[in-house]
């Protein structure tokens, strides 16, 4: 297995696996950042909150998410974590063709809009 760690503007991820079964990361959001309003044509995603309270777009519907919280975002399902108040982390599973070029970016603090 191959692990990676990536800096991004709103904090880091670390991927263990790609494109086998599934492709499974942990997202870290800091405090007061967010990630793009997004969505994805090949994936969908799992996520399970492991850290933080952080804010979680799912369609139409958002809330502020507890530890242990569970989402399941289908392909093309906008979808987004901010994290308002404090650091955030969250287990990502993707099911599907990976790829961090599938993503569509509707809205994005750091000027990343598809």
């Amino acid at each position: 297995m191959k692990i990676i760690n990536d800096n991004r503007p709103w904090g880091s991820f670390r991927q263990f696996t790609h494109n086998e079964i599934s492709t499974v990361k942990i997202i870290s959001v800091e405090a007061g950042h967010q990630l793009s309003l997004q969505y994805h044509h090949k994936r969908s995603e799992f996520w399970v909150i492991l850290s933080g309270h952080p804010r979680i777009t799912v369609g139409e519907k958002v809330k502020i998410a507890q530890e242990g919280e569970e989402f399941f975002i289908s392909p093309k399902t906008i979808h987004r974590i901010e994290a308002p108040e404090d650091n955030s982390q969250i287990l990502e599973i993707s099911f599907g063709d990976f790829d961090e070029n599938d993503i569509v970016r509707i809205e994005d603090a750091y000027g990343r809009v598809s």
